[in-house]
């Protein structure tokens, strides 16, 4: 008998096996638009059923990078999947735009369906957050790739905004209060940083850590704004927006600040979470380099006047976020940049 596609470590039936398993968790992210089933050679998304004056669609696509390494160690799959869009949805909404669907791509040396099933199923849920439907992607087996048990991942996000009102950070000014959403945990940027401190210091994933374990803590899903953000956009005025990812406030904030301004951060207006306190004190880190690694408890940032503080904490509340002004905005000449007092 000649070879087959799975003599070379291909298994096009565990494909299969996943695409059927997977459906339910993908039809429960349908919204207003999609006209397409899973399976198709496409996604099909229709723009008429959403009423804009200039539309202008807002895409994004990212990783999670080596955050995956400890998904692998701890053998838990079912949240990553919520990382994987959050990074994506969380850029798309700092321009204003709505998020309206979802790909991704999952590539491993050998499926593992139960594993590569939870994945979905973390996508699934992490698009339901968004209010973005998942309407398609593409799972890769390549012998040979990857180690055994491995796998990648990759999220594309598609939005729509209005082309007037498009948040750019053109209307930041100063006088502006900046207020910062807080995050659930390290997100997922950094990692390498972690995942060398932990090899340096011997440690376990498994030791203890509040509640739980420092794994666990580690791989805490990053939090989704886009519900909240959105309600903002529609009862407060807001000047600008800011996804804290990797480089932190420090590289990530002047990026939507017009030049001759800058953000002036008090580091005492917000309770950074234990595991911050923990890298820093195992990995012997700097306060800048931790400000610039890591959110430091800061996912999403707010510009908006003075005027508007109450109103966004108080939205904030209702969205169960945690929110504090954290800084000001100042006029200074030269490029934009964050200072911390």
């Amino acid at each position: 008998m000649g070879l087959t596609y799975k003599d070379a470590g291909v298994d096009i039936d565990a494909g299969n096996e996943l695409v059927d398993r997977i459906k339910s968790a993908v039809k429960s992210t349908h919204r207003d638009g999609v006209i397409s089933d899973l399976g198709g050679f496409g996604g099909l998304f229709e723009l008429a059923s959403h009423k804009y004056k200039q539309p202008v669609l807002v895409s994004g696509t990212d990783g999670v990078g080596t955050k995956l390494k400890l998904a692998h160690q701890l053998n838990i799959h079912d949240s990553i999947g919520i990382d994987l869009v959050a990074m994506c949805v969380n850029d798309v909404i700092v321009q204003g735009a709505e998020p309206l669907f979802f790909l991704d791509y999952f590539a491993t040396g050998k499926l593992d369906v139960n594993d590569s099933t939870a994945v979905v199923t973390g996508i699934a849920e992490g698009c339901k957050q968004a209010g973005a439907a998942l309407i398609g992607g593409e799972t890769a087996e390549m012998p040979g790739m990857y180690a055994d048990g491995e796998y990648d991942l990759a999220g594309f996000c598609v939005g729509i905004a209005d082309k007037e009102n498009i948040i750019t950070g053109s209307k930041v000014q100063s006088g502006d209060v900046v207020i910062g959403m807080h995050s659930s945990g390290v997100h997922s940027n950094g990692f390498s940083l972690v995942n060398k401190l932990i090899e340096q210091n011997g440690l376990s994933l498994q030791n203890s850590f509040g509640e739980s374990t420092l794994g666990k803590a580690l791989l805490t899903p990053t939090k989704i704004y886009v519900k909240a953000v959105l309600d903002l956009i529609q009862a407060c005025d807001v000047h600008g927006l800011c996804h804290v990812t990797g480089g932190g406030i420090t590289e990530n904030l002047p990026r939507v600040l017009p030049n001759n301004l800058i953000a002036e951060i008090n580091l005492t207006s917000w309770t950074r979470l234990p595991i911050f306190e923990w890298i820093q004190q195992q990995g012997n880190v700097a306060n800048d380099e931790m400000l610039r690694v890591f959110n430091c408890g800061i996912g999403m940032i707010v510009i908006t006047p003075e005027s508007q503080v109450k109103d966004v904490l108080e939205l904030c509340s209702t969205h169960n976020i945690n929110a504090d002004a954290i800084g000001h905005i100042h006029s200074q000449e030269g490029e934009p940049h964050v200072v911390y007092k």
